[in-house]
């Protein structure tokens, strides 16, 4: 017998225009902000206009690249051109007009504007309802390209909704600076993503039933904007710490090195304690430096 989720979560209505509405032009501009704020941000004069005035097109290069990331690395393994994001006129001139506004507005009112809390708040809740659609695009295209591919589908769907992390590393060089990122590329997002994609996955392949679908995906868009709103709310955290823990400890020696750090601290309890070495004072060291040569005088005269 099949449950009813309908019953006791009366929701579909809201996934089903979660699922049509356009991400165009709300959600795509909250995807540009947050994109063009991490590259002006992470410039070497630290989000102050000074980079972007002296280097105006490494700037916007940059920014283009992190707007476009996750569709430009998922064409890369989808087999795709990746200059395909370049083509489409409209998102070119709209991600343009973001990051002109960001970077050349006057006394920087817009970047004030867009990093005032509740601001930024609104557009990283909107960002997080564009990250479900586009793992859910991501995992269905590597489903369609890759049907047994169960790998290839996740990382599809992975990338696609968050390729800012290695697209990252490109942007640096155009900027003129070459470093890891500070954060690692598995953050707390990207774990995310990864959960999700692998959902997704399930759904595809059948492993969770087609009538549950519309509260599987209001399920994960709940689940990115509830993480988003607890990380800005509660500061840095990791909700997927303590199964990470958990999983090292059964499956990856973590049980085995605490038991045998155990022994080692018992055999180290067990011996005896060595004897500890008599330390001369600096006064008896002197003493003794200063007898030793009158001892051997005195032993000469008695030969």
């Amino acid at each position: 017998m099949d449950l009813d989720l309908d019953y006791y979560f009366p929701f579909s209505d809201v996934s089903k225009t979660l699922q049509r509405i356009n991400m165009y032009p709300f959600f795509d501009i909250s995807h540009y902000i947050l994109m063009c704020l991490l590259v002006k941000e992470d410039t070497p004069q630290l989000g102050t206009p000074t980079f972007s005035r002296h280097h105006s097109f490494a700037s916007w290069l940059a920014s283009m690249l992190m707007c476009f990331a996750g569709t430009i690395i998922g064409n890369g393994l989808t087999g795709e051109p990746l200059i395909v994001p370049f083509q489409n006129h409209r998102d070119i001139l709209v991600a343009t007009i973001v990051w002109y506004v960001l970077n050349y507005a006057p006394f920087d009112l817009v970047y004030k504007l867009a990093k005032f809390a509740p601001v930024h708040l609104a557009v990283c809740l909107l960002k997080e309802i564009q990250r479900t659609r586009k793992v859910f695009d991501g995992v269905a295209a590597g489903v369609r390209l890759y049907p047994q591919a169960y790998l290839l589908n996740v990382l599809i769907g992975l990338v696609k909704a968050n390729g800012s992390p290695v697209m990252l590393l490109f942007a640096r060089l155009v900027t003129g600076q070459f470093r890891p990122p500070i954060v690692g590329a598995f953050s707390v997002t990207t774990k995310a993503c990864l959960v999700v994609a692998i959902v997704f996955l399930m759904e595809h392949t059948g492993h969770l039933p087609a009538q549950y679908h519309n509260h599987v995906y209001l399920g994960a868009a709940a689940f990115f904007v509830l993480l988003r709103l607890a990380v800005k709310l509660l500061g840095p955290m990791d909700p997927f710490y303590p199964f990470e823990w958990l999983a090292g400890a059964l499956l990856f020696g973590g049980l085995a090195d605490a038991i045998s750090g155990l022994f080692r601290q018992g055999g180290a309890a067990s011996r005896p304690p060595s004897a500890a070495p008599v330390v001369a004072t600096d006064g008896s060291a002197g003493a003794a430096a200063n007898g030793a040569p009158k001892k051997a005088a005195t032993d000469k005269k008695r030969e």
